[in-house]
Parts: structure tokens; C-alpha cells; sequence
């Protein structure tokens, strides 16, 4: 199915990227000049993460904040808090390459035209052109968004394709609202988590809860939170001050909500405690929040020509116009589809049944909102080539299979959160790290 749980890039800001210092030579005397060497700071498994390399990462995270407004946090903390980062992004990207997860030229450029339309640009090229006068390195700027894109269908294989979730959890999740007599409201929400590893001993959970203890006090010294997110919190925020956005009040854990509820503008919690590690959370904003239960659906068929090594995007277009032209010839949609389509529905004649506007990715629901009754349009998105066609549209009153749906929304968000930091703690156990960055000061 090419429905998506999470969307690709759906807030991705634009970061300004800055080279690294160089290092000069030229205090030396000119008859004992040497090439200056880079330091090894880190060796990941067979790989390793260099001085010149941290020190980028480092400076691009001090441009990141300061465009905030965020405070920078002590040299030293803000740097072991980017190594870590490093290290768990260099693990993944070890581990696609180990597992054959890969992103072509082809998926690349539909991401970065997406980011480019975000960011209100015509196209591409002037996108390029903003970031290069910016002094953003476009090449450098593609491996970003591929290795994030990397990061997400990781994220998307190993964790969220293996989130079941029963309707007696649901049944239980939404009789639990009832009987708290909870009303929707919505939480803008900053965060701080400091991770316990798994299978901690008691000497390293206490660790951890030291480092949220010195976190809370510096906050209650009147320290700014986004600060202190950048020098303690594990979170992959803590760079944009640990900030979560809005989240609606049935798309957190109980146990964090009661607290949250008691919380005014501008307060934060004291330390949770949960599987995970240890948290802290600072409310920004609240406000009510109304769900909409009149929505029009759109019942559809489709058939996907996946792109792969094997399959390039050109060939997979032409594959799938080709199907096109024997449909437009009488052929049955059907038909086609349960010969060619690469995609789970095909048994079903590509039937997708009722989409929900926001229920696929971008691309697909735009070229589903354009089509007439019984017209076929054709799209391209991250998964391949797809053949779509309208059977019929329809206004519904969802209240109840949104209340179900959210639901199983809100749950699925807690798992794959926690599963997740469960998934980077284990791979970071079986890997072999070596930190270096006392020997390369």
C-alpha cells in the first residue's frame, strides 16, 4: 500500500550549512612547514568521524541556534551532544548499506523539489541558487536529505512495518478518553530525554538521572530551555531546542498528560520517568483543538510500477504509460492492475477503497484531488510510477471512524517513539565505538 504513516519532509526547514575553519600553517616557519593531518575523534565500527568533520557538524549546529535566538550551550557539551548525534546517524547508514536500503538520483530529486516547494520556490534551480549564495554546498546539501531519507525508511522497515495494532487497544485507548471525560485540546511542547540504554545496569541509570537532575536545575536556575535541550537531551530536536510542535492531547501518554494538563505557558515539568529514559517537558502554547468530521473521500483504484536498481525511473515511466495506452484502448483497469501492479492492492484490481484527503503521500492525494470521475492521471512519488483512477467521491460524517482512526494514530505514535529508541539503543550495543576526542583536542 503506498499509504503513508509518516510524511516525508512534510516541515522540513532549509538549515544554512557552513564549511569548517581551516587550519593555517602559516604561523609556522616557512623551512618546517608540514601538511596539517585531521584527527580521528570517533571510530564507529569500521568507520570513523574525523576532527574536521565533527567541527563542521559543530559550527553548522552554533549557526542552527543562533538563528533560533536559542543561547549556545558550553563548547564541550554542545560538542559531545554532536558527536552522539554522529555517531547514531553514521550507525544507520552502516546498517542500509549492510541491509541494501538505498535512495537513487531519481527519489532524491522528488524530495528536493518538495523541500523546494515548501520553501516557496519555482523550482529547483533557483532553490540552488539561494542556498549556494547562502554558502550551502548544494552536494553536500543532497547527501543531507538522502541520508535523512535513509533515516525514514530505516525507521519505516524496522520499526513502524512491525506496530500491530489490535481494535481491543483501540477499544480500550478510546473508552480510557470517555471515561476521563477528556475534551481534545492541543500542546505546543518542547522536550528534553535523556536516554537510559537498554538493559541498564543500576550504576547507569543513575548516570542518566543525574544528567536530567543537573538539566532540571539549570532550568530552575532560570537557564533557557532550549539551551539546555542542546546540552543534554538525546532527542534528534534537541538542536532546534527540543522543540515537538503541536500535539494534541490524545496523541500523548497518560502519564505525561496529567502533568502537562496542570502546566501554565512558560512552565515545565519535573523529571518523568519512563521506559525510555528520563524526560522533561516545557509548555509554549496551549489552545483548543476542533476536529472536522465532515470530509470528502475518494474511492480509487491505482496501479505502481516500483524504480529500483534493476528498474530504472525512466524505464518504470514507460512501463507504466505504456499500461496507460492499452487502459485508454478499452482495456480494463482491473485487469492491468492485478497483472502489473507492484503494489499490495493488486489482488484487490488496485482498489485503494476510501482515501481520506492527507491519507497518502503529497504527490498521490494532489493528482487524486484533480481527477474527474472515471479519469486516469499519472504521478510519480518516492515509491515509483503509479496509474491512478476515480470510481466515485463521497461527503461522510467520519466522527467515529476518525475517533478510531486517530486513535490508532495516537497509539501507533507511542510505539514506534519508543520502539525506535529501542532499535537505535540496540544498535548501538552491537556496534564497536571508540570515543578519541580527549586524544584530538
Amino acid at each position: 500500500m503506498i499509504i503513508n504513516k509518516l510524511m516525508l519532509f512534510c516541515g522540513l526547514l532549509v538549515m544554512p550549512l557552513v564549511q569548517a575553519a581551516e587550519v593555517s600553517s602559516s604561523k609556522l616557519d616557512p623551512q618546517h612547514q608540514v601538511a596539517v593531518i585531521d584527527t580521528v575523534v570517533a571510530v564507529v565500527n569500521s568507520d570513523v568521524i574525523t576532527r574536521y568533520e565533527l567541527n563542521e557538524k559543530v559550527q553548522m549546529a552554533v549557526k542552527q541556534l543562533t538563528k533560533q535566538g536559542t543561547a549556545l550551550p558550553p563548547a564541550d557539551l554542545l560538542e559531545k551532544q554532536v558527536l552522539e548525534r554522529m555517531i547514531s546517524e553514521m550507525l544507520q547508514l552502516q546498517f542500509a548499506n549492510e541491509t541494501g536500503i538505498r535512495v537513487d538520483e531519481a527519489q532524491l530529486d522528488l524530495s528536493i523539489k518538495r523541500i523546494a516547494q515548501q520553501n516557496n520556490f519555482a523550482n529547483v534551480a533557483d532553490f540552488q541558487a539561494k542556498l549556494e549564495s547562502e554558502g550551502i554546498e548544494w552536494k553536500k546539501f543532497r547527501e543531507e536529505v538522502r541520508n535523512e531519507l535513509i533515516s525514514t525508511r530505516i525507521r519505516e522497515r524496522e520499526v513502524e512495518s512491525k506496530i500491530a495494532i489490535s481494535d481491543s487497544e483501540v477499544d480500550n485507548f478510546l473508552a480510557n478518553k470517555r471515561k476521563m471525560g477528556l475534551v481534545t485540546e492541543e500542546f505546543h511542547l518542547a522536550h528534553i530525554l535523556v536516554l537510559v540504554p537498554e538493559q541498564a545496569s543500576a550504576d547507569k541509570i543513575q548516570v542518566s538521572r543525574s544528567r536530567a537532575d543537573q538539566a532540571f536545575n539549570q532550568l530552575q536556575g532560570g537557564a533557557d530551555f532550549a539551551q539546555v535541550a542542546a546540552s543534554f537531551s538525546d532527542a534528534k530536536d534537541a538542536l532546534k531546542g527540543g522543540d515537538l510542535g503541536w500535539r494534541s492531547s490524545d496523541r500523548l501518554p497518560p502519564q505525561f498528560l496529567e502533568l502537562l494538563r496542570q502546566l501554565k505557558s512558560g512552565q515545565n515539568t519535573p523529571v518523568i520517568r519512563s521506559p525510555s529514559g528520563f524526560h522533561i517537558f516545557k509548555m509554549l502554547e496551549k489552545r483548543s483543538g476542533e476536529v472536522p468530521v465532515v470530509i470528502t473521500q475518494t474511492h480509487a483504484r491505482h496501479i505502481l510500477i516500483k524504480t529500483s536498481e534493476i528498474m530504472s525511473d525512466v524505464e518504470a515511466k514507460k512501463r507504466i504509460m505504456e499500461i496507460k495506452a492499452q487502459i485508454d484502448q478499452g482495456a480494463d483497469f482491473a485487469e492491468q492492475a492485478k497483472r502489473y501492479s507492484e503494489d499490495g492492492s493488486a489482488q484487490k484490481g488496485g482498489d485503494l477503497d476510501w482515501l481520506s484527503p492527507g491519507q497518502t503521500v503529497p504527490e498521490f492525494d494532489e493528482m487524486l484531488n484533480k481527477l474527474k470521475i472515471n479519469e486516469v492521471g499519472v504521478v510519480q512519488t518516492q515509491f515509483g510510477w503509479h496509474l491512478i483512477k476515480v470510481l466515485e467521491r463521497r461527503s461522510t460524517d467520519v466522527s467515529v471512524q476518525q475517533q478510531r482512526q486517530q486513535a490508532r494514530i495516537t497509539i501507533g505514535t507511542f510505539k514506534s517513539d519508543e520502539q525506535y529508541q529501542d532499535w537505535i539503543r540496540q544498535l548501538r550495543d552491537r556496534a564497536f565505538i571508540e570515543y578519541r576526542l580527549e586524544e584530538a583536542q
